[in-house]
């Protein structure tokens, strides 16, 4: 007995000594790795490294209890089949998991930076951790099932549970599944001015549940993406940031109406010319549109070369009209009430 325990002893000190020098070449391998061009002998190598020194001890082990006898009596009615395929379970789970894990933040990071939006740099690691827990909690029910453990409770209960979560992050995951659909139609991106409601903004951040847009006065929105995804946006920056600026305009009754229009014309070629707002083509247009209740209403069109440019293009054009038709003495109308008071007798 004690000659089987020294055989025992030596066997393990063999394997400790092999799963070293197993460490060492894998480390030396792993350094190799790093100077070629991809990533994938990487990945690998650091899925196994672990689990073969690992394995190594184990099977020393292993070869020392059963091939040299020295464990008690007591230890006979243990079924080292199922303990032996348990362990193999939980290191291919070790690997797996590693493996997934690593190769779809490598490689998913590298597809990620290539899009315009941030939200796959979010989606990516939630991607590769769920995966992860899925493949332990497999490898779970299979070493449960090798002790020959009723898992049937425990599928019911993840399915209860699972429709339980999923009812009760029905938002949640609504909102991610519009971010998702967001990045890939691509209805927007940062950056460009969105309307959605009564919120006009640029867009700063696409995440996985919100979007947030920073309203013209400096006000941080934020968005539920499912919200954005079942109703109208408008991007004002596509096709491109050009925009048409709409100035109405209205006269009094007896005005010169096409003397009207050639002064506001002439005022956008100034405008054109004087100022790097407003464009040249399209050319500007003028429309008379409507008698209204007190004024002869139109507007008058042109085009600025930026959307964040619309409030100085109304600014110069309005102050140019009301300085142009002051001196051409065209009137602005104002509404007007008159008030008749009859003297009760």
């Amino acid at each position: 007995m004690e000659l089987n325990i020294l055989y025992a002893a030596i066997t393990i000190l063999v394997g400790f000594t092999a799963a070293v020098i197993a460490y060492l070449v894998i480390g030396q391998l792993k350094k190799k790795a790093e100077q070629t061009e991809t990533r994938l002998d990487d990945i690998i190598l650091a899925a196994i490294g672990k689990p073969i020194v690992v394995v190594i001890i184990a099977a020393s082990v292993y070869i020392a209890i059963i091939y040299f006898d020295v464990l008690p009596a007591s230890f006979a009615s243990v079924d080292t089949d199922k303990i032996v395929s348990a362990f193999f379970i939980i290191i291919n789970a070790w690997v797996a998991s590693v493996f997934s894990y690593s190769f779809i933040h490598t490689y998913g990071g590298v597809v990620a930076k290539k899009t315009d939006t941030d939200i796959d740099d979010r989606l990516i690691p939630m991607l590769a951790t769920i995966i992860k827990y899925v493949i332990w909690f497999v490898a779970l029910l299979l070493v449960l099932a090798e002790f020959q453990v009723d898992i049937t409770p425990l599928l019911a209960g993840a399915g209860i549970a699972g429709i339980a979560l999923a009812l009760a992050a029905q938002d949640i995951l609504g909102n991610f599944f519009g971010g998702a659909v967001i990045t890939i139609d691509k209805p927007f991106k940062v950056g460009d001015r969105i309307k959605f409601d009564a919120f006009v903004g640029d867009v700063v951040q696409v995440g996985p549940r919100s979007t947030r847009i920073k309203t013209l006065d400096s006000r941080i929105i934020t968005i539920p993406n499912k919200k954005l995804t079942d109703s109208v946006v408008i991007n004002y920056a596509l096709p491109d940031i050009q925009l048409k600026v709409f100035i109405p305009f209205s006269v009094a009754y007896g005005s010169d109406i096409k003397k009207v229009k050639k002064i506001l014309l002439e005022i956008a070629r100034d405008a054109a010319e004087k100022t790097p707002w407003v464009m040249t083509d399209p050319v500007p247009s003028v429309y008379f549109l409507e008698f209204g209740e007190s004024s002869l209403n139109g507007q008058l069109l042109l085009w600025t070369n930026n959307y964040d440019n619309v409030w100085d293009v109304q600014d110069w054009i309005n102050e140019q009209i009301d300085e142009r038709f002051a001196k051409e003495g065209i009137e602005i109308p104002y509404k007007q009430i008159d008030v008749r008071m009859r003297d009760k007798k």
